[in-house]
């Protein structure tokens, strides 16, 4: 079993990721973080409670942290997301509320309790992940691995340079990739090739109960096609820590801007940086097949648990 915390910010895309990590028996689900992104935290969180009870996690806690950046002016994604954050899915209201505390705090003690036995999946801005960091350095060495969806070095999403996560928060994202680790970056170099096709679609909307997350989640923020459609972006950084032979990773260093006027959340990288100088394993393709046989393959299991 793979330990996991999920620190996010549902979003269409955190919930098809969220639902990855309950249909995969290989995954032990210690926690949920939410914090302010796609949507404001009240709305990330409360996706994240209806998600929680919906999968059927079970007493997984929630527990919300940041509202928005360390610094700098709030960036939201709604109209990407819709007002409510999950676009056209509809999911009951959830029954029960997050677990007391601030979310940094639940990072930050729950590495502590079991050093080296924990991946922290981090699929939403870093803020959460920057202040555990800054209030406790030791996180990094208790983590067993980080991994982040964000960043590119290609291109932006939200600007010509800068990709939503980064961008919402880039001195959080700094203070991340600077803190001693080697940051695993599924960035829009590979995200964007994990599109939803129609026949994904297809194979989709037999899933029963479930089929209400995946199809409009899969459909409200994109045309879907033969050719291709939304990008289901959170869900590789979960598909990495399930199997990470589905990715190319090289190793780089990653700075990112905080100062520019037209690249302000910039993911710079430098792939010619000597091994032992790097901060970053990052991702520069995907095996696209598989990519999509392990999410579907998950789905259908869980959609089995669901009925």
């Amino acid at each position: 079993m793979k330990k996991v915390l999920i620190d996010c910010d549902p979003g269409i895309d955190d919930a098809l990721a969220l639902a990855l990590a309950a249909g995969s028996p290989s995954l032990d689900l210690v926690g949920v973080t939410t914090v302010g992104g796609n949507v404001d935290l009240s709305l990330t969180t409360a996706n994240a409670l209806a998600l929680r009870e919906f999968l059927q996690l079970g007493d997984v806690p929630v527990t919300p942290g940041m509202a928005g950046a360390l610094l700098h002016r709030t960036v939201r994604a709604d109209h990407v997301h819709g007002a409510t954050g999950l676009g056209d899915v509809v999911l009951p209201a959830p029954t029960r509320g997050p677990s007391p505390g601030h979310a940094v705090d639940f990072i930050v003690e729950t590495l502590a309790a079991a050093p080296g036995e924990i991946t922290l999946v981090a699929i939403g801005p870093l803020s959460n992940v920057a202040m555990a960091v800054r209030r406790e350095p030791r996180v990094v060495t208790w983590a067993r691995d980080i991994v982040i969806m964000g960043g590119s070095f290609s291109r932006g999403n939200h600007n010509p340079a800068a990709e939503f996560n980064m961008l919402a928060d880039p001195e959080a994202a700094a203070i991340v990739f600077e803190a001693g680790w080697t940051v695993k970056q599924m960035g829009l170099d590979v995200t964007l090739s994990a599109l939803v096709t129609a026949d994904v679609l297809d194979r989709m909307r037999p899933l029963g109960r479930l089929a209400e997350l995946l199809v409009p989640g899969a459909t409200s923020y994109g045309v879907v096609t033969a050719e291709g459609g939304p990008a289901i972006h959170d869900a590789c950084a979960v598909a990495y820590v399930l199997d990470p032979s589905l990715f190319t990773l090289a190793p780089a260093v990653v700075n990112v801007e905080t100062a520019g006027t037209y690249t302000r959340g910039m993911t710079v990288t430098d792939f010619k940086a000597t091994p032992e100088g790097t901060n970053a394993l990052v991702a520069t393709a995907l095996d696209v097949k598989g990519f999509w046989d392990l999410m579907l393959g998950a789905y259908e299991g869980l959609a089995a648990r669901l009925g």
